[in-house]
């Protein structure tokens, strides 16, 4: 390897050093605060390191890694939802009797399985990115471990992820073994060709993969752990499963399938048009009987990545880039959602219930008013930057005349305004049933549930505020984010 290589993996070699530095540093001070500045230190160097990488972008490292833009773009993004996460988690876990030092070593490892995942360009490399990613959100999950409830979710992302490893592993055997390659490069023409259809076993080791890919996207049938999951898991470790740990994905996705939309009668096109209309039925369809405000983001989540795949199966220019503006408005909204779950969160429990938040914007206005605007832009609300997204799905999906998921599409996101507005009510218009004896949310009130107590973090309000702003000013003026991700996928085949 030579020293330009190295300096092409800088941003994976200070991701590398980070958990090293702050596990060294927790052995000789047990220091909350240090863990966390020498987590949000590292996070910034990576970040820094990718204007190195960039410099000499594009560069293919080894047949395992290629650093152009489009690897760069989402290691960014990765890198910069990694450092919003711990941010988060510092005043979730100093409420809690647990050493918190060893939970940012997990969550930098996960984003450097994360960032190896986006930029592979070989079955090695994705395999090995997946795992170290899955490794550490098992022990992320069950973290804290006063909690049962813990133990349980993070025992079914075991089991779940541990059997989707195997289809994987095997799928890319038989790929292998029918057609003697293991990257993405190679893959693609044969995907492109609609070799699938006329081979058996490739067709089988390309779905067996998928297996493994829908997993970890939950998309429908693969998608029963995740309202477990994102009930169980602590609240920050919801928000980075349910943004990097997928975002991760679908890069991947972008690079080794993309030429799957080139042939709209093809096996494995139909299978990704099934997989997306089920995902967006059930996600919405599930989510309205639910009473606990993680599982409905969770459902949610579901047919959002069914909106996604609208976009994937297009075909054009823009379609890379409709998925990629998603992507990041997809982000930016559920780390604000999450982060306000997050803040209101008690060493009790986390404020997951309904009632929790009702008569929110008289004790926590600003709280309030964060999550009306996520909440919103999840529905895709004008003068958010779900609404773009949305709308730029829509317009890839008419430009390819998938007229039946575009559709679906508009039907189920009709169908979603329901339970955001759920919520929405339950906070400016529901009152509590007894509000001297529930739990309340006022700061230094009496009560030991949900989201009382201690008042919002003051950094977690300012996390919360900037991704607020983010959705809004994006919601209004996305022309900057939409030039710089089309630039960023410019570089895919």
């Amino acid at each position: 390897m030579t020293a330009g290589d190295l300096l092409t993996l800088s941003p994976l070699i200070a991701l590398t050093l980070t958990p090293v530095i702050v596990m060294l540093a927790a052995a000789f001070k047990r220091s909350h605060t240090l863990a966390l500045v020498l987590t949000l230190i590292g996070l910034a160097a990576a970040g820094g390191l990718l204007s190195v990488s960039a410099g000499r972008s594009p560069r293919q490292v080894t047949p395992l890694l290629s650093f152009d833009t489009y690897a760069l773009f989402f290691a960014g993004l990765i890198i910069a939802a990694t450092a919003i996460v711990a941010a988060l988690s510092w005043g979730y876990l100093q409420k809690r009797r647990v050493h918190p030092e060893e939970y940012y070593v997990l969550l930098v490892t996960a984003a450097l399985g994360s960032v190896t995942l986006v930029a592979s360009t070989h079955f090695a490399s994705f395999f090995l990115g997946l795992e170290i990613l899955s490794v550490s959100l098992y022990a992320l999950i069950v973290y804290p471990l006063h909690r049962e409830q813990y133990v349980e979710a993070a025992v079914k992302y075991l089991v779940l992820a541990g059997s989707t490893s195997a289809f994987l592993v095997f799928g890319m055997a038989l790929v292998y073994a029918e057609t003697g390659t293991m990257t993405a490069g190679g893959l693609a023409p044969l995907i492109a060709a609609g070799l699938g259809a006329s081979s058996p076993v490739l067709a089988l080791g390309l779905v067996l993969i998928l297996v493994g890919v829908g997993f970890k996207l939950a998309v429908v049938p693969f998608h029963m752990w995740t309202p477990d999951v994102y009930q169980g898991a602590p609240a920050p470790v919801t928000a980075f499963i349910a943004t990097v740990s997928k975002g991760a994905v679908v890069a991947l996705l972008l690079r080794f399938f993309r030429p799957v939309s080139l042939h709209t009668d093809s096996t494995l096109f139909l299978v990704f048009a099934g997989v997306a209309i089920a995902s967006m039925a059930a996600g919405n369809l599930l989510a309205l009987r639910q009473d606990n405000v993680k599982r409905i983001l969770a459902y949610s989540s579901i047919a959002h990545l069914g909106y996604l795949l609208v976009a994937f199966l297009a075909t054009g220019e823009r379609a890379a880039a409709a998925v990629t503006f998603y992507l990041v408005a997809y982000f930016a909204t559920s780390l604000a959602a999450f982060g306000v779950v997050t803040v209101l969160s008690t060493p009790a429990c986390d404020a997951e219930k309904l009632d929790d938040y009702r008569g929110l914007p008289r004790r926590r206005r600003w709280t309030a008013v964060a999550f009306t605007i996520a909440l919103f832009s999840l529905a895709g609300m004008p003068l958010t930057i779900g609404f773009i997204g949305k709308f730029y799905i829509l317009t890839a999906g008419a430009g390819s005349a998938l007229w039946a998921l575009v559709i679906v599409l508009v039907v189920t996101s009709t169908i979603g305004l329901y339970y955001y507005t759920r919520v929405i009510v339950a906070m400016w218009v529901q009152k509590p049933a007894d509000e001297d004896a529930r739990v309340s949310l006022l700061p230094g009130a009496a009560g030991s549930g949900a989201a009382a107590g201690a008042a919002v973090p003051a950094l977690g309000g300012v996390m919360l505020a900037a991704l607020t702003a983010f959705v809004l000013v994006f919601g209004v003026y996305p022309t900057p984010l939409i030039h710089l991700i089309e630039r960023a996928v410019s570089t895919l085949p």
